[in-house]
C-alpha cells in the first residue's frame, strides 16, 4: 500500500510540474503572432514584445465624453491649452487664442495653407510648435497650424504619430511612450 502511495505521488508530482512549466513558458508553446490580424479599433502600431528583452512604457490614459469626444488639458509651449484629440486632422491646430497664448503672434502668421476639414475648407498657417506636453509625456518640434474660426484646438496626428503607440477602444484613449 504504501509503495503504491509513493508511487502515485511522483506520478501526480511529475505531472503538476510538467503542467507548471508548460503555463510558466507558454510563449514557447504557443503560435507567434505574425501582426498580419488587423485590429477592429483604430489603433497605431503597437511595439513589439520581445521575449528577451521587456521595455517599460510609460501610459496616459484619457476618458471620451459622453459625444464620444476626448477633451484633455495640455500645454503648448509652456501655455495651457485645452485639446480635441482628432485622430482625422493632419496637423496640431490651434486657436488664434491659443497660439497668441502660446508666443504665437498674430503678425507672425501667414495664412498660405488651405485646409479640407469636415465643415469644408480653411485657412490656415503653418507652424513649428517648440514642444507639446500632456503631463509627463512631452513631443518637442511639433509641426502644427494656427486656424482661423477654429472653436477648440485639435491634437492632431502630427503629434500623435510621434508617440511610441495610441489606441481608442471603449471610450478610452492610451497614449504609450518610453
Amino acid at each position: 500500500m504504501i509503495g503504491w502511495a509513493c508511487r502515485q505521488l511522483v506520478i501526480w508530482g511529475g505531472l503538476c510540474l510538467l503542467l507548471y512549466a508548460a503555463v510558466s513558458h507558454r510563449e514557447l508553446l504557443l503560435p507567434q503572432d505574425d501582426g498580419k490580424a488587423a485590429a477592429a479599433t483604430a489603433t497605431a502600431p503597437a511595439p513589439r514584445a520581445d521575449a528577451s528583452r521587456q521595455t517599460a512604457y510609460n501610459a496616459l490614459v484619457y476618458q471620451a465624453d459622453k459625444r464620444g469626444h476626448v477633451v484633455l488639458e495640455a500645454t503648448v509651449n509652456g501655455a495651457p491649452v485645452r485639446f480635441l484629440v482628432d485622430t482625422g486632422a493632419s496637423f496640431v491646430a490651434l486657436t488664434l487664442a491659443d497660439a497668441a497664448n502660446a508666443g504665437i503672434g498674430r503678425s507672425s502668421l501667414a495664412f498660405t495653407a488651405t485646409m479640407n476639414t469636415a465643415n469644408g475648407q480653411a485657412h490656415a498657417a503653418p507652424v513649428r510648435l517648440r514642444e507639446v506636453r500632456l503631463g509627463q509625456l512631452a513631443i518637442d518640434d511639433v509641426q502644427g497650424v494656427v486656424q482661423d474660426g477654429l472653436p477648440i484646438s485639435l491634437l492632431g496626428m502630427s503629434f500623435l504619430k510621434r508617440v511610441d503607440s495610441w489606441e481608442m477602444r471603449d471610450g478610452v484613449l492610451t497614449l504609450n511612450w518610453q
